[in-house]
């Protein structure tokens, strides 16, 4: 299942997530990662969560970060929770594309549930993002 949180900058998504990861390291049974770009959250999520850098990694574009997402899904079969802060900071502004790449995600992504943080105003995205916005 996927889940899109949107909202311009400064609405506190960021804030939102951190509580959202803290709370899935204590009610779920499976493994918590998170995915962002740069390593902000390293003093705010639990250290029980799996949090990755995709600057370390050289993800960039959409391609690189969808099959970021399917190998870590094909190398961990007991993922329950995945969390993205900055979506379009790591693949591109372009939202459309973002549409597509959610939906390419929530095919693999199985029984977990993917949150996706996107800076941008809700009113311009597409209906591809806009079925996933909670």
């Amino acid at each position: 299942m996927i889940k899109v949180i949107i909202g311009t900058k400064g609405t506190g998504k960021t804030k939102r997530l951190i509580e959202l990861v803290n709370s899935a390291v204590d009610t779920d049974k499976g493994q918590v990662v998170c995915l962002e770009y740069g390593d902000g959250l390293k003093y705010d999520i639990s250290s029980r969560v799996r949090l990755i850098n995709t600057k370390d990694y050289g993800i960039s574009g959409f391609d690189s970060f969808c099959g970021f997402i399917k190998g870590i899904f094909a190398g961990n079969y007991d993922i329950s929770s995945m969390f993205v802060d900055g979506a379009l900071k790591i693949t591109g502004n372009d939202l459309d594309k973002l549409g597509c790449v959610l939906e390419d995600i929530d095919k693999v992504a199985g029984e977990a549930t993917v949150t996706v943080l996107v800076s941008a105003d809700a009113s311009a995205a597409p209906e591809s993002v806009k079925k996933y916005i909670i």
